[in-house]
């Protein structure tokens, strides 16, 4: 038998809200997508959010292949300034519009306390991205929003961490919180991150929280996504986020570890037949 975790141990002393202790398991309905269910959910779109033609065969693409979220990046952290673009609020508009032309519901990623009551407005799920883990100002004010909330794990932040990050949320009163494993810093130098896979079955014998992962920056690389899609799925994970453009070597941000179509619905078909299992 899987040994079980001991939370009067003094390393988890400050984990109870998240714990299975508090309660054996959460569901987030996000418009009738249920994440953490009885079948894992796939987030797909663009890394952020371009012209009306590609947001709009983007959004064909998840819906036709049977994804349940949009995702689009507007407001962007990134790890070098010159990497930055010029996103804007017209943008989040625009994923608003299409997400409900295809009635898909859509997530984005909030970077600044400033830029909440203009998110809340549209998105029906808001991100909080690996460099804002640890920002308590910044949960504090997402969590009253009363929205899902999809917590990305810190790059350099041991589960323990990542959870005190989702105690934080869950003690101003939402517990509407998806965990989002997305890669942590490692010694190794052939992928942007390391996909920690044990964080899948660790998370689901210690939280009730739903997790999913997301493959795309944990990687860097298009070739890596879908092996490591599938093997979170094989894990346990409660769904994907994975980034698709139609053509990913002209994608304004990170096309390196964007599926092309083609590959996304292979993925799709793949993540079908594991499921059926």
């Amino acid at each position: 038998m899987m040994e079980i975790i001991n939370f009067n141990n003094r390393y988890w002393d400050h984990v109870k809200l998240a714990s299975k202790e508090y309660k054996e398991k959460t569901v987030v309905d996000v418009r009738g997508v249920k994440i953490g269910g009885d079948k894992p959910i796939v987030i797909a779109g663009n890394c952020s959010v371009e012209s009306r033609v590609i947001t709009k065969i983007t959004a064909k693409t998840v819906k036709e292949n049977s994804g349940h979220i949009l995702r689009g990046g507007v407001f962007k952290s990134r790890t070098s300034p010159r990497s930055s673009k010029n996103q804007n609020k017209e943008k989040l508009i625009l994923l608003k519009e299409i997400g409900n032309e295809f009635n898909l519901p859509i997530i984005t990623e909030v970077t600044q306390v400033n830029q909440i009551d203009f998110v809340k407005k549209y998105a029906d799920i808001i991100q909080i991205g690996t460099r804002s883990m640890r920002n308590t100002e910044l949960l504090k004010e997402v969590s009253k929003t009363k929205k899902p909330i999809l917590l990305k794990r810190g790059f350099d932040a041991t589960i323990e961490e990542w959870l005190l990050s989702a105690e934080a949320i869950m003690l101003e009163g939402n517990e509407k919180i998806i965990l989002c494993e997305r890669g942590i810093r490692t010694y190794e130098p052939s992928t942007r991150n390391t996909l920690d896979i044990s964080a899948i079955p660790m998370i689901k014998q210690i939280s009730h929280l739903p997790i999913i992962i997301d493959p795309s920056h944990a990687t860097g690389r298009r070739n890596l996504v879908s092996p490591l899609a599938k093997a979170g799925i094989v894990a346990g994970a409660d769904g994907i986020m994975v980034e698709i453009h139609p053509e990913p070597e002209k994608s304004i941000t990170d096309g390196f570890q964007s599926l092309d179509f083609n590959d996304f619905i292979s993925l799709m078909n793949d993540i079908k037949t594991l499921t059926k299992r």
